[in-house]
């Protein structure tokens, strides 16, 4: 390995970490921004709300970057076509509408730490819906691996540390996070689709269509909370939390992981994201003031195990 390509491997390895605690410290700023610090220091948005926030700075992100930039790439701002634009419909109303929803609500009633340990069962899902979506075998291993990630979730769910919130409370925010990867995962399988039947269409593309659209189908949410509560007034914090989720968290956030599957192949890359719910434990303790138990890490050895089982296997049968 020469020295200019071990510093180029070593930075890509440093913006994945970076990625991965960025990623992390996304549930500790949605609680922030669903409920509030504990129950003297509440927050003044809706979940809706707080989630058009954010998607309103992703799009004013991506606009900005396809007037400056993107554009002179050839990229497009709207898909070409009928079929792609029903594609990207229901992209953007898992993907980015319902993931968004349930992703804010479930911030609202749970803990940080246990919902950023629940969310990596995601891939399992991924490749559990590729079988009705892309005709992929389910096998016994995979089987297993599901059992193993779903015990991981119900440790995490009913062994959690953090009884300061009550566990029915924890229950109804867990669930709709546990609806949140379920989203996510339709929305890769939908994503994969579109790719292999549109050969001149970019991922980023795609990102930026559904991201767009979806912020539309989030405008009736957030103007139906504003309806029945007053109007609100977020604090500089909010804000930056806001600006924090829109730019790092979605934007920023995908644009590096992309650039790290590029760079040492999707494998590598993908190793991170098992770092993300460590760092959301620890953002929601740094942060919120939240416990971590022995529960956690065994329920999160489960869900890693579970998630490690299925996408060996999965490998298997699609080489």
């Amino acid at each position: 390995m020469t020295i200019t390509s071990w510093k180029k491997d070593f930075s890509t390895h440093a913006l994945l970490l970076l990625v991965a605690i960025i990623w992390g410290s996304t549930w500790a700023a949605g609680r922030f921004l669903s409920f509030g610090v504990d129950e003297e220091n509440r927050a003044s948005l809706e979940p809706a709300t707080a989630a058009w926030l954010r998607y309103t700075v992703v799009v004013i992100a991506f606009i900005s970057w396809f007037i400056f930039i993107g554009k002179r790439k050839g990229v497009r701002l709207f898909p070409v076509s009928e079929e792609l634009w029903k594609r990207v419909f229901w992209l953007a109303l898992l993907g980015t509408m319902a993931y968004q929803l349930f992703f804010m609500h479930g911030m609202k009633w749970t803990a940080a730490g246990d919902a950023s340990l629940i969310i990596p069962i995601n891939p399992v899902f991924t490749v559990l819906l590729a079988s009705p979506m892309l005709g992929q075998k389910i096998s016994k291993r995979m089987g297993m691996g599901l059992l193993a990630g779903i015990a991981g979730v119900i440790v995490v769910v009913g062994w959690s540390p953090n009884t300061g919130i009550p566990l029915e409370h924890r229950a109804i925010g867990d669930f709709m996070v546990f609806l949140a990867a379920l989203c996510w995962a339709a929305t890769s399988n939908l994503t994969k689709i579109a790719l292999a039947n549109n050969a001149d269409v970019s991922a980023l593309e795609i990102v930026i269509w559904y991201s767009i659209i979806g912020w539309l189908l989030l405008t009736p949410w957030m103007l139906a909370e504003l309806w029945v509560s007053e109007i609100p007034e977020p604090t500089w914090m909010e804000w930056l939390t806001i600006a924090y989720l829109g730019l790092f968290s979605t934007v920023l956030g995908y644009v590096w992981f992309a650039r790290g599957i590029d760079r040492l192949g999707p494998t590598s890359a993908a190793s991170y994201v098992f770092l993300v719910p460590v760092f959301g434990v620890l953002s929601g303790w740094v942060l919120l003031g939240e416990e971590i138990g022995f529960s956690m890490i065994l329920g999160f050895l489960l869900i890693v195990f579970g998630v490690r089982e299925v996408q060996q296997e999965s490998e298997k049968i699609v080489g």
